[in-house]
C-alpha cells in the first residue's frame, strides 16, 4: 500500500470515526525527560521581573522615552508570561509522562510540589513580585532533585552563571 493510499484511507476513516487531534512531546516512552528546561524557564521569569523593576527607575518623561519604556515593558512582560507557561508545560510533562505512582509513594511531597509549582507559575504570570518567581524556582529545584533521585543520580546546587545569580540543580556526573 502506498503512503497516498494509506493517507486517503485514514482520512475517510476519520470522517466516520471523528478522531481527536492530539499534540505531545512524543507520548511514547522515549525516556527523554529532564527538569532543566523548567529551571531555565523559572530563571527567565525572575530575570524578566528584575528587568521590569529596573525599567521603572529609568522611565523618562518625554514621548520617545515613554514609548521606549512601554515597548520594553510589554516585551519583558510577554517573555515572563511565556516562560512561566513553559515552566508549567515542563512540569506537566514530568508529572504526566515521567513520574509514576511509586515515585509519589517514595517522595510524599511530590504531589504537593508539582501542584504548587503549577500554581506558582500561574501566579508569576499575574504579578511582578519576584518573591513569587523565587518560590517557583525553589519548588522546581526540589522537583528536579526528586527527579534525579528517582534515577539514582545525586545532585548538586550551584549558583547559576545567569544574571539571576540564583541556584540551579545539576546532576552529579
Amino acid at each position: 500500500m502506498t503512503w497516498n493510499l494509506a493517507n486517503r484511507l485514514l482520512e475517510r476513516l476519520d470522517k466516520i470515526a471523528h478522531f481527536d487531534e492530539v499534540y505531545a512531546h512524543c507520548d511514547y516512552p522515549c525516556g527523554i525527560y529532564d527538569p532543566h528546561t523548567a529551571q531555565m524557564a523559572a530563571h527567565t521569569v525572575i530575570r524578566m521581573m528584575d528587568l521590569i523593576k529596573e525599567m521603572q527607575s529609568k522611565k523618562g518623561g518625554g514621548d520617545a522615552e515613554m514609548l521606549e519604556y512601554q515597548h520594553n515593558l510589554v516585551r519583558a512582560t510577554s517573555i515572563k508570561e511565556q516562560h512561566a507557561e513553559i515552566c508549567k508545560h515542563e512540569l506537566r510533562v514530568l508529572w504526566g509522562d515521567y513520574f509514576k505512582k511509586e515515585h509519589a509513594d517514595a517522595y510524599p511531597k511530590l504531589n504537593e510540589l508539582v501542584f504548587n509549582g503549577l500554581k506558582l507559575a500561574s501566579k508569576a504570570k499575574q504579578t511582578t513580585d519576584v518573591k513569587t518567581a523565587e518560590e517557583l524556582l525553589s519548588t522546581v529545584e526540589q522537583i528536579a532533585e526528586i527527579f534525579w533521585k528517582t534515577k539514582g543520580v545525586e545532585t548538586k546546587r550551584v549558583t547559576a552563571f545567569y544574571p539571576t545569580k540564583r541556584e540551579i540543580v545539576y546532576p552529579k556526573v
